[in-house]
């Protein structure tokens, strides 16, 4: 296995992690930084109210882009699993 077979495998693999990852952690962000609004706007300090909507959200999105995300990562799975002998030889 090369140099360049190794990056390339793992660049395709950050980048399949960070695909898939990528609309959890912007809906998290995006109701993190809502909720976070609210609390200064209202003056509301209380920890749970920043912790329990972004689980909500992200389990709502997580139904959402579950089998897309699922689909991506077999996908990915796969293709390194036909290919296994290039990489290992």
């Amino acid at each position: 296995m090369s140099a360049e077979m190794v990056v390339s495998l793992a660049e395709r693999a950050i980048g399949v992690i960070l695909f898939t990852a990528g609309p959890l952690l912007i809906i998290a962000l995006v109701t993190g930084l809502a909720v976070s609004i609210f609390q200064a706007t209202t003056q509301i300090q209380e920890q749970t109210l920043a912790f329990v909507p972004k689980i909500v959200a992200v389990l709502v999105a997580m139904v959402f882009f579950g089998p897309w995300m699922l689909q991506q990562v077999t996908t990915f799975a796969g293709d390194i699993l036909q290919n296994l002998t290039r990489y290992i030889g």
